[in-house]
């Protein structure tokens, strides 16, 4: 996974860009796979002259031992405490736990990490990364069926047209080209790969084996779970795999059907409605809460459907329930049938060439073994506290046992995992770290793009209605941005939430052209604790799309003084 949240530390990062050669007791090593940033780079190329005897100063013996603290974690994958086979075992080597193995290994702790399925988990296999290469798909495609768009800008397609096998071809081989740079770079920091299910065995043991044959057991001071999560299927819905589906089967994209149901209106049934319909699918969308997109602000939400669902071929079924979902069988089309979520009475019935089931994700802890260090999951989700640390059935903390990413339901997203493993090697390398959670964004890739971080209007709201402070809005339009006009993309909307009093963001939320990558100058902003009183004085080149959020800070009315002073720029 490249978007994975990366923190500043004492020794240089391993990261994935950048190929660099570097020395190993005299010995020149490139190993497949593995790359440095620039930075990242230098700092290694200085401790090779180190070394070699090259460029010595009067801090040369703190130099030294930084470079073979540096080199180790590189070269050696560590060394185990005593009694234990490994530091540490990760069990799942999705997005998660592949960002603790990396972390892990650079703070020079001896690694294993557990594998049943294949490197990459969900995220890079069956979720984020593949829906990605089809998003870039119907994000053309959609520009392409714009002819007024086109038009205003001087343009004309006279006929446009998508190969499904080659579509489906760039999401495969995107997920197969992650996986394999994933792979490389545990394999290069020697990280361990131990093949198999991963099971708890006791305090500080796992074991792990395939089926039919017989299972090892090892050893290690810290145990980190990371085991993600699986489609959630209703009671009632029958899946086929061929005309009632998950996401993980829709990725494959086998066929495209002319009328399609999506069960669910959050952002998996948001981003590939957005597929469907740029493919040419009529799409119905079955949502049992009263109003679609239930987990956005409500303002984001009704301005994402006069803009994603009313121009398109869509229509919606709210506050229902499909109690039973018949796959499509003897001639007869996909049957659906909806009932009153709350009164539990017949609506409708519904047939359709294929349903995709939408309905969120399930944490998938089966088997783990928890019962043998006193865990009882919680709707199958790990109890942890806010280290991650797991809690067990007496609430007290079990010692040397870790659960991160979508197991432990705190935030079911990629890079949260990342953060959340990034965080745990950090508290048992001695530096305690508490992560915020509220800093965390998401986006949902639609054309265009959804973000947001923090608190929606009505969360914030509700907190300072019981905590006793003031809550402001303030917003900014695409359609006042250059580089969005230049675009023709205005349509979209800035939303910045926050306290008058003292300048605190509380939530920033975005619908409009990138999106996504806008949302992390607020979300960093909210992790580093910067107040809108001094961010306000940022520059932003122009004309770029980032100037949205930075009209959206200087429109914010906070009565507060600058809480830091801004230094003066130095001459370079």
């Amino acid at each position: 996974m490249q978007g994975s949240i990366s923190l500043s530390f004492s020794t240089p990062a391993i990261s994935r860009s950048d190929p660099a050669r570097f020395l190993v007791a005299g010995v020149g090593v490139t190993p497949e796979g593995l790359s440095f940033s620039r930075l990242q780079g230098q700092a290694l190329r200085f401790c090779v002259r180190k070394f070699a005897g090259v460029g010595r100063s009067p801090h040369l013996v703190s130099s030294r031992k930084l470079c073979k603290k540096t080199l180790a974690a590189v070269t050696d994958n560590g060394s185990t405490g005593k009694g234990f086979d490994y530091d540490l075992v990760i069990i799942g080597a999705g997005v998660g736990g592949h960002g603790a193995a990396l972390h892990a290994v650079e703070k020079g702790l001896k690694t294993a990490i557990i594998e049943g399925d294949v490197i990459g988990g969900t995220c890079v296999n069956r979720g984020c990364v593949p829906s990605k290469a089809l998003l870039a798909v119907s994000g053309r495609m959609h520009e392409l069926q714009s002819e007024d768009h086109l038009k205003s800008m001087g343009l004309q397609v006279l006929n446009h047209s998508y190969d499904r096998q080659g579509v489906a071809d760039h999401a495969n081989n995107l997920a197969s080209k992650i996986r394999s740079n994933l792979t490389n770079s545990l394999k290069a920091l020697g990280v361990d790969i131990l093949t198999g299910v991963g099971t708890i065995v006791g305090t500080q043991k796992v074991k792990y084996g395939k089926v039919g044959t017989v299972d090892k057991e090892v050893t290690a001071k810290d145990i980190l779970i990371a085991t993600g999560s699986v489609p959630f299927v209703p009671n009632g819905i029958e899946v086929d795999g061929k005309t009632v589906f998950t996401s993980d089967q829709a990725l494959k994209l086998e066929w495209v059907p002319e009328w399609i149901a999506i069960v669910g209106s959050g952002y998996i049934g948001l981003e590939f409605s957005d597929v469907y319909t740029a493919l040419g699918s009529e799409v119905t969308f079955v949502e049992a809460l009263d109003q679609l997109m239930p987990g956005f602000d409500p303002e984001i939400g009704k301005l994402a459907q006069r803009i994603l669902i009313n121009p398109r071929k869509i229509d919606f079924h709210t506050g229902v329930f499909a109690k039973k979902i018949t796959p499509a069988r003897e001639g007869k089309p996909v049957q659906i049938e909806l009932i009153d979520a709350k009164t539990k009475e017949p609506k409708d019935m519904l047939e359709v060439d294929a349903a995709l089931i939408a309905t969120g994700r399930a944490p998938f802890t089966k088997g783990l073994g928890l019962e043998s260090v006193n865990v009882t999951t919680q709707r199958g989700f790990v109890p942890v506290d806010e280290r991650m640390q797991v809690i067990d059935t007496n609430g007290n903390p079990v010692p040397h046992l870790y659960c991160i990413g979508d197991a432990n339901g705190k935030m079911m997203l990629a890079h949260a995992a990342s953060a959340q493993g990034i965080s745990v090697i950090e508290t048992i390398c001695g530096k305690v770290h508490v992560l915020n959670h509220l800093s965390i964004p998401a986006a949902c890739f639609t054309h265009p793009e959804i973000s947001m971080v923090g608190l929606t209007e009505p969360q914030a709201r509700e907190k300072a209605g019981k905590e006793g402070f003031e809550v402001f809005v303030a917003k900014t339009s695409f359609k006042a941005n250059t580089k969005a006009l230049a675009e023709n993309e205005g349509e979209g909307l800035a939303k910045l939430i926050y306290r008058p009093d003292n300048g605190e963001i509380l939530g920033v939320h975005i619908l409009g052209l990138h999106a996504a990558d806008l949302i992390h100058e607020a979300s960093n902003a909210i992790a580093m604790g910067t107040r809108i009183q001094d961010i306000k004085f940022a520059v932003h080149a122009h004309p770029t799309l980032s100037e949205v959020l930075d009209e959206l800070f200087k429109a914010a009315k906070v009565t507060a003084g600058i809480s830091r002073s801004v230094d003066e720029p130095v001459a370079v």
